[in-house]
């Protein structure tokens, strides 16, 4: 009750839009240990809709289900034979009456360290831009497969502790990551493997500059083809523009700064390379609809 009473009230203070009145009732994941779990539900149903905000990546396979998952602003039906891939820092709410059988993955960065790093292109492709790939549709096939593989992790995450059981855990993940990334590169129909490749290392470069390149043509010129093609390509492969997922790794990375540090905006406004903490702050707020100080306040007020 009060914390309701505190959400309603800084809504109402700081008269945000709709889609940011959700963040002020939402909680944060809990700590898991080792930053890895992996749970099967047989018919898991939601009798109240519930948000909260990863602190883990996380993967859905669905194999059978109905109702409606929300991931940030973006809704989802719930059907069968599906997954869906949510990166840390996202805000994931089942709709009330929603229900599905599968499993359910959670990993941190630092036990995907754990992981050998051939299949770190995967993770990037897959995770650094998660509202890209949110939800996968899988023929019988692949579903099948990749059921297989979560049983055999699941299997594993359920035994007594051995000494490598993380390192056996690790290899299991990494196998799944990489089917999954086979798959989603499947779905991207009608583009020759050439612009896939281009893509993909566009989504990496994003990862691995987006602090010090908020620019499409610094990506374009590290990729050695014009801005307009790589405008083209990212709506053909993403069905978003090359600047929009630029912006939402920066947006992403913001939020977290703002909601699990105390770093003062001037700080974050630095790391992300913005001139100055008014040029951040008004990139925050045309993107987000409240400004950093407001959206770091949802937080700090809930934790009262």
């Amino acid at each position: 009750m009060i914390l309701t009473i505190l959400a309603t009230f800084s809504v109402r203070l700081l008269k945000l839009p709709l889609p940011e009145i959700m963040l002020s009732s939402t909680l944060i994941e809990k700590e898991i240990k080792e930053s890895f779990s992996i749970h099967f539900f047989a018919d898991r149903q939601y009798e109240h809709p519930s948000a909260s905000r990863l602190a883990y990546n996380r993967i859905i396979l669905v194999s059978t289900g109905l109702g409606t998952l929300k991931i940030d602003d973006h809704t989802f039906k719930i059907s069968s034979s599906e997954l869906f891939l949510i990166s840390k820092g996202q805000v994931v709410n089942f709709k009330k009456g929603s229900k599905f059988t599968g499993y359910e993955l959670s990993f941190g960065d630092c036990f995907w360290e754990k992981a050998p790093s051939s299949a770190n292109n995967c993770k990037a492709v897959l995770f650094n831009n998660a509202s890209a790939n949110q939800m996968l549709p899988l023929i019988k096939e692949d579903h099948e497969e990749l059921s297989s593989l979560f049983k055999s992790l699941w299997n594993e995450f359920a035994r007594e502790e051995y000494i490598n059981k993380l390192d056996a855990m690790a290899a299991y993940l990494k196998i799944i990551m990489i089917k999954i990334a086979n798959v989603n590169a499947s779905l991207a129909s009608g583009i020759d493997n050439y612009e896939n490749q281009l893509y993909r290392q566009f989504i990496e470069l994003i990862s691995a500059h987006y602090q010090s390149s908020h620019e499409v043509a610094a990506y374009s010129k590290l990729l050695g083809i014009s801005a307009r093609k790589l405008a083209d390509l990212s709506k053909r492969c993403s069905g978003r523009g090359a600047k929009d997922l630029i912006n939402g790794q920066l947006i992403a990375e913001a939020k977290r700064s703002l909601q699990f540090s105390s770093m003062p905006i001037k700080e974050i406004a630095l790391q992300l390379n913005f001139a100055t903490p008014d040029q951040f702050s008004h990139f925050f707020k045309k993107n987000v609809q409240v400004s950093p100080k407001d959206y770091r306040m949802l937080f700090t007020n809930l934790g009262r």
